[in-house]
């Protein structure tokens, strides 16, 4: 299979999964409900009734933002003129590439997401491997039945992003950085400088999570077991395919005309109601990338290795031989 039938057999698939891109938006809402709340009532707590409290209504007053800022705690902390429109992509991009730590609670939260992601991951990776509706019975049946074996999955790729962003990029930034810019006279240099090393960390960043992305794909339409298998096996199957890494760019090139739009139509002086309803819509399309990615890599390995719709797992079904009428009350 070729990396623009693979792209485009992924889009397909996704389409024909309407309710598990509603199920996953709505999991990602419900993991922000909480911290809305909180944020909300602190929010309330401090404007009370006075008139900052109209004026901040109407539109943005950073007079009052800065003093609610210089008496906030906790997730209120995180309420900073960056999370506004399209700034608040490239704060997280800049996180990112800078390994700058999170607040407790936020952190607290994203680790919520990934154990969530974690659950479910193995639910929409049958799901797109089918291609065809499970049902809540199915879908939920694989979840459980891979939640395991991701977590184990989940600790080897801790270890592996611990020592990219922990020690790798230490060295890149902390040490090689201003080694090179030491005797520098010319801004303009060093920020070249910089954007290389952004370069040359990105990229064993992007091929560790593509190697993961394939164990996934061999955990689930394999059916396996071990993960140590499954990542030596998602390995093998980058390193003999090169193809993984064209469709992981054409992706990527996907995911970058999402944040484009967003960049276009991302509320400025807008209305609350429309702010909420636009920064809505780029998190749907966010997790409609997030499953392009994910069906897009299932269909390329099921057309290299396997055939389309092929699982090893066979679905759960009640037994319909005839001692099942024999279950009954009391038994």
């Amino acid at each position: 299979m070729s990396i623009l039938a693979a792209f485009i057999d992924g889009l397909r698939r996704v389409q024909r999964a309407p309710w598990l891109v509603a199920g996953l938006w709505l999991s990602t809402v419900l993991l922000a409900l909480p911290l809305a709340v909180m944020l909300h009532d602190q929010i309330g707590t401090h404007l009370g009734s006075s008139l900052a409290a109209q004026a901040a209504a109407e539109g943005v007053n950073y007079d009052w933002w800065n003093e609610f800022l210089a008496q906030a705690s906790g997730v209120g902390q995180s309420f900073v003129p960056a999370i506004l429109g399209f700034a608040a992509v490239l704060k997280n991009v800049s996180g990112v590439a800078d390994a700058t730590g999170l607040p407790l609670v936020i952190a607290s939260v994203v680790i919520a997401h990934l154990a969530a992601s974690m659950f479910l991951v193995g639910g929409a990776l049958d799901r797109l491997a089918r291609d065809r509706a499970l049902g809540a019975g199915g879908f939920f049946s694989a979840c459980g039945v891979y939640v395991v074996r991701f977590l184990r999955l989940g600790v080897m790729a801790a270890a592996a992003y611990w020592l990219l962003f922990v020690h790798l990029h230490a060295w890149l930034f902390d040490r090689l950085y201003p080694w090179l810019i030491e005797d520098l006279t010319v801004e303009r240099t060093a920020f070249f400088y910089r954007m290389a090393l952004y370069v040359v960390f990105a990229i064993p960043v992007l091929l560790v999570n593509l190697v993961f992305d394939y164990a996934k794909v061999r955990a689930v339409v394999e059916d396996r077991r071990s993960m140590i298998g499954a990542l030596s096996a998602g390995a093998r199957f980058v390193v003999r395919n090169p193809a993984t890494i064209g469709l992981y760019a054409l992706n990527s090139a996907l995911f970058l005309v999402v944040i484009g739009f967003y960049f276009l139509v991302a509320p400025g002086g807008a209305s609350n109601l429309l702010a909420f309803a636009i920064g809505q819509l780029y998190i749907v399309l966010r997790v409609v990338v997030r499953l392009q990615f994910a069906a897009s890599q299932v269909a390329l390995f099921q057309g290299r290795l396997a055939h389309a719709g092929y699982v090893a797992r066979p679905l759960p079904k009640w037994p319909d031989s005839p001692a099942a009428e024999a279950i009954g009350p009391g038994v």
